[in-house]
């Protein structure tokens, strides 16, 4: 792949920030983050500058569009997500608020009223909307409790059944979009369906993600007079594949597949920590088609926002919630681990001529990503004080001096107990954990509090992590890295901190 405009070199202060990469005009935005998609997916990661980011080999995926959209963007190595599952991150995303300030703290679903995004929640969306800017979801939010309000059939769910996981948005929740094409989460990927700004569902039979970015074209073609366009926009696009189910071409494209289902599982399977006996290993191949198809859909997108002049100043975010990861460590669970196939995630940020492109281990968090992009917006000063995360914008320009994090934090919930009717009350906080420039750790505990795993890794060693240390055997190390959770759980005012979970371990005071 041609290299452009790449600035190999990374550090806290590799870069100059020049007064000529600085905008006085507001942005649009453009915020992509299809769900549970692979940093290491991506194919760029093979090639120089990137491999050395990384020192792991990338997927044998096809990704030309995103590969070209690299060239020209800050790309992160090491962005993650803090709670690595749809719903929690979704809240972190919006607000920049950990889970229990903004409310999600589980997957959403029917069994956990508690864990709703909050009516009261500041967005990214409430801010730039009172900023003068015209706001559109268009795909999956999966950031809402389903209640009985489906508008077809007033007085029931959007879906028959004990189990719900789908949901409607009515407009007093929408924080702010006036553009409205979304559902909850529903995972028939070639027969979605939508709600629109008036609450008309929408059953589609067609790939959702090239449905997805067909309504995000006509959204830029202002087509039926949808948007304001003397105002700049916000547009984000949730799409679900590659998530699951990637078991058949009725999760993906036939075009896609094709590309994938002569080779074999060695051939597939290229990182060492793949257990390729695990019958999911069948399923490589699905999954890297809809990888495949998502990076075309994508790269329709940004030649849309090019032909009609908008690509110069739009701010342009291809991101994931979390990684999955794919037979890795003979996982079961895709989802919802510190191991690095579903912690970090990727992170691309175009912005001509504000932002040089190149590839940076800056340390960004879920909870990081609002202020950023506010900030880069021009909107520094809008940033709610009900935010938590950190602004790295400094830091993406390249500005000596930028605030550049020295670790990322990790948090797993499950569910707290059940009531009477067998609702959901609480959560139960089972494991937290860190990520350094080098070491990666997490501590589990059972309910009684007591210690059950204790994870930890030289990743700059044991990239792929195969070789666990002994955290007894490192008991210098351990504590350096328990030190530096406990600042991470008290800046972020966790559970853990509230109740000094571990307080023998974890020094929580100053």
């Amino acid at each position: 792949m041609k290299q452009r405009n790449i600035l190999p070199l990374v550090g806290a202060a590799s870069a100059l920030c020049l007064p000529s990469l600085v905008r006085a005009e507001q942005p649009n935005i453009v915020y992509v983050f299809p769900d549970q998609l692979r940093n290491c997916s991506l194919h760029f990661w093979n090639d120089a500058p990137y491999d050395t980011h990384t020192r792991c080999a990338a997927d044998p995926t096809f990704t030309p569009a995103i590969d070209a959209f690299a060239a020209e963007s800050v790309v992160l190595s090491e962005a993650h997500s803090t709670c690595p599952v749809s719903s929690p991150y979704r809240g972190m995303m919006l607000t920049g608020m950990f889970p229990e300030r903004n409310g999600v703290t589980l997957n959403c679903m029917n069994a956990r009223p508690e864990s709703t995004l909050a009516p009261d929640a500041v967005c990214i969306s409430d801010v730039l909307a009172a900023a003068g800017y015209d706001c559109a979801y268009i795909g999956k939010l999966h950031a809402d409790y389903p209640t009985r309000n489906n508008p077809q059939r007033p007085g029931t769910y959007v879906v028959d059944g004990d189990e719900v996981w789908d949901a409607y948005t009515p407009p007093e929740r929408r924080h702010g979009f006036n553009y409205w094409y979304s559902y909850g989460t529903f995972d028939v990927h070639k027969h979605p369906h939508y709600w629109d700004t008036e609450g008309n569902r929408h059953d589609i039979d067609e790939w959702s993600p090239k449905h997805e970015v067909d309504r995000a074209i006509a959204y830029l073609n202002n087509e039926n007079g949808v948007r304001d366009t003397s105002k700049p926009f916000l547009m984000m696009i949730g799409m679900n594949p590659p998530h699951a189910p990637y078991s058949s071409t009725e999760d993906c494209m036939e075009e896609d597949y094709a590309l994938y289902r002569e080779r074999s599982l060695s051939e597939l399977f290229v990182r060492p920590n793949a257990d390729t006996t695990m019958r999911k290993s069948r399923s490589a191949a699905y999954y890297f088609a809809s990888v495949t198809g998502v990076d075309r859909e994508f790269g329709r997108l940004l030649e849309a926002l090019k032909e009609r002049g908008l690509d110069r100043n739009t701010i342009v975010v291809f991101t994931s919630d979390h990684g999955e990861t794919m037979c890795s460590h003979s996982l079961q669970d895709p989802k919802n681990s510190i191991y690095r196939e579903s912690f970090n995630v990727p992170f691309l940020i175009r912005y001509p001529e504000v932002l040089r492109p190149r590839v940076d281990d800056l340390m960004l968090s879920t909870t990081d990503i609002m202020p950023t992009l506010l900030s880069l917006a021009g909107l520094g000063d809008r940033i709610p004080a009900s935010v938590e995360g950190r602004d790295l914008s400094q830091a993406l320009r390249g500005c000596a001096g930028g605030e550049r994090p020295r670790s990322a934090l990790y948090i797993r919930n499950l569910n707290g107990k059940r009531d009477s009717d067998g609702m959901v009350r609480g959560i139960f906080p089972e494991a937290r954990g860190v990520k350094t420039d080098r070491y990666t750790m997490e501590i589990a505990i059972d309910r009684k509090h007591a210690v059950k795993r204790i994870l930890l890794f030289d990743d700059a060693n044991d990239p792929y992590q195969l070789r666990p240390l002994d955290a007894a055997a490192h008991p210098e190390l351990m504590a350096g890295l328990c030190e530096t959770l406990g600042e991470e759980l008290r800046r972020s005012n966790d559970i853990w901190y509230r109740e000094r979970i571990l307080a023998e371990m974890i020094p929580y005071e100053k």
